[in-house]
């Protein structure tokens, strides 16, 4: 899995893990409570993850890769597991969706499915697409592509809950203007659970990840109860969670 020439590699995961521009930020949590920066790695480097991103290819072109090497097991186990989901939808935008992996594979798997990538401008700027593949930049703050179904993967974890809200009444909108009675939003989260015997053996990861949603981009893994209160307060009706890999769930929120 570490294997370079691996479609399923970690390498790059790793690379980035231990790069000193993402291993640095641990050293100033202490300083960061004690200042009004927006994270500890704005404390670290003068800039928050996103900004330091856009003003450095060789960084940016780590973290997508690193983000890559999960969505290629997530786009694994969504198209050979968890192909209902996408049953009867025409469109999908996956939001934050970086260099496509998992919208290409979906729009391969499902040729009938118009797929958008919606990401930051350095993000998508020169990707190309397909027939039934496109990339769009702009803000996820403020509006995005309508589409049957709206994809976060990995992506409300990088937020505080007002911030996560705003994400969520921005999706809401962009389904409930298809008129589609059908139209839902596809989260890909981690779920918190309750100490039970299964939970207690991954806690320390699980603890680990969201230490570092805290020191990255000052954000947090959340408990079914706190997803169900996010959910509420953006206006939907009910959601479905559904385990699916490692430590991921499908979360399908309904208006």
């Amino acid at each position: 899995m570490t294997t370079t020439n691996n479609p399923l590699s970690i390498t790059p995961t790793l690379k980035a893990a231990t790069d000193p521009i993402f291993t640095k930020p641990w050293n100033f949590l202490g300083a960061w409570f004690q200042n009004d920066d927006r994270t500890p790695f704005e404390t670290a480097h003068g800039k928050i993850l996103w900004d330091y991103c856009s003003q450095e290819p060789q960084l940016n072109d780590l973290f997508n890769e690193s983000q890559a090497c999960d969505s290629r097991l997530i786009a694994s186990f969504l198209v050979d597991k968890c192909k209902g989901v996408f049953e009867g939808l025409n469109s999908l935008v996956d939001v934050g969706g970086g260099i496509g992996i998992v919208a290409k594979a979906i729009a391969d798997v499902f040729p009938h499915l118009e797929c958008t990538v919606f990401d930051l401008p350095h993000v998508v700027a020169g990707l190309q697409g397909s027939k039934n593949l496109k990339y769009v930049g702009g803000d996820m703050f403020k509006t995005f592509p309508t589409a049957d179904a709206i994809l976060l993967k990995a992506v409300l974890h990088d937020w505080k809950d007002e911030e996560c809200v705003t994400i969520l009444k921005r999706c809401k909108e962009a389904i409930s203007s298809r008129d589609n009675v059908g139209g839902k939003v596809i989260i890909i989260e981690m779920v918190l659970r309750e100490e039970d015997d299964q939970a207690f053996k991954s806690s320390e990861t699980k603890l680990f990840i969201d230490m570092e949603m805290l020191v990255l981009v000052n954000g947090k893994e959340r408990l079914e109860e706190e997803w169900n209160k996010l959910f509420l307060a953006a206006g939907f009706s009910h959601y479905k969670i559904t385990p699916i890999v490692g430590l991921k769930s499908l979360i399908e929120v309904y208006p």
